[in-house]
Parts: structure tokens; C-alpha cells; sequence
């Protein structure tokens, strides 16, 4: 019994020896290794998650410019004297090659170019009965007609504002921001009136129908 005992000694201090090594080489496992990530929560894969949900740049909204109209000079003439349909005629450029989508919403932005001068115009007169009676008031109430011609350029635009100004009508020209189909600053559309029928028909009344 005695001699089994070296042989005993020998295989515990050997068994400490593995147990402290084996302890050493996984305590530096475990430091060098990264804490777990938890269901993806990692900052790169934020990163990548917000690009995901962020739309195409193609899709994304392009805030909207309200195209420009044209200041014309001199006072609007009030038209007492006449006694007929007053209307509001639209002249729109063909050779743009403007879809009818685009046409119409020209056309609205140089209708609403008009209405705003000649409201602007109306209230600054101080005389109740010559606003009853203005331009403006009688279109209103009358149907407010609205007539859509064409030319097919830009300089024909610039004749007609210049006559109907001469004649103390309202005049707009409206310009495109150019974001859609045509280029920026494109001259597209001409409002004339509201005015007395016989009136805008020396401005309009040889053009064409839209």
C-alpha cells in the first residue's frame, strides 16, 4: 500500500496542472470574445434598416412651386358702359407639346392669376355700387365664362398680353417651374379677362379652338 503512493501523488498534481491550464486558456476565450448580439440591435444594422425604410429618391415628394405670372402694367378699365356676357379666355401654347393634363392645370393656374388681380383691383375701390358692377362681379354671376384658343408660340403670347393691356383688360402669362415635362421658365399659358365679350374678342377673337 505504501508504494501506490508516489503513483497517486503524481496523478493529482497532474490533474491540478490540466485543470489550471484549461481554466487559463478559457478565461481568455471568454474575454476575447464579443457579447452576443440581440435580435439584430447592432448600430450598423440600424443603419441598414433606415436605408431600407427611406423610398427611392425617385419617389420621394419634391415640394410643389406655384409657377410664376406675369405683372402687367397700367390700371384695369371697369367697363361700366357695357352692358353684355363678360368671359375670361385661356391661350394655350400647342407647340410645347404639353399633355391635356398639363394644359389644364396651366390653364387653372393662369384662371386663378386673373381672378386674383381683378379681386385685388376690386377692393381697392371705396365705392360699394362700382363693385357690384365691376368686371369682376358681373362674370361672376353671369356664368363665368371661359374659353380655351392656342397658338403656337411664345412671342404670340407677348402680342396679345400687350394688346389686352392696351385695351384694359387683364393679362397673365403663366410660366412653368419645369419640374414635369417641359423646360423651366416655359411661357405656357395666356389669361385674358374676365372682360366684355366684344372687348376680348379684339385680343382673341381670330384664334382657334383648343
Amino acid at each position: 500500500m505504501a508504494s501506490s503512493s508516489p503513483i497517486i501523488d503524481s496523478r493529482s498534481i497532474a490533474m491540478v496542472l490540466i485543470g489550471t491550464i484549461a481554466g487559463f486558456f478559457i478565461s481568455r476565450i471568454i474575454n476575447t470574445t464579443p457579447p452576443p448580439t440581440i435580435l439584430g440591435s447592432t448600430k450598423e444594422d440600424s443603419d441598414n434598416k433606415a436605408t431600407d425604410l427611406a423610398p427611392p429618391a425617385s419617389q420621394q415628394k419634391v415640394p410643389t412651386q406655384e409657377p410664376d405670372d406675369d405683372s402687367d402694367d397700367g390700371e384695369y378699365a371697369d367697363f361700366v358702359g357695357y352692358d353684355e356676357e363678360c368671359k375670361l379666355v385661356l391661350v394655350v401654347r400647342t407647340d410645347l407639346g404639353m399633355t391635356k393634363g398639363k394644359i389644364a392645370a396651366q390653364a387653372s393656374h393662369a384662371t386663378l392669376a386673373c381672378y386674383k388681380a381683378l379681386q385685388k383691383a376690386s377692393t381697392k375701390s371705396r365705392s360699394s355700387k362700382t363693385k357690384k358692377n365691376s368686371t369682376l362681379h358681373r362674370w361672376e354671376h353671369y356664368g363665368q365664362a371661359k374659353i380655351a384658343v392656342q397658338v403656337k408660340s411664345e412671342e404670340e403670347l407677348l402680342v396679345l398680353q400687350a394688346q389686352a393691356i392696351s385695351l384694359g383688360l387683364c393679362a397673365k402669362i403663366i410660366h412653368d417651374a419645369g419640374r414635369t415635362q417641359i423646360a423651366s421658365g416655359s411661357a405656357t399659358c395666356l389669361g385674358v379677362g374676365p372682360g366684355p365679350r366684344s372687348v376680348v374678342d379684339k385680343v382673341t377673337g381670330g384664334l382657334k379652338l383648343l
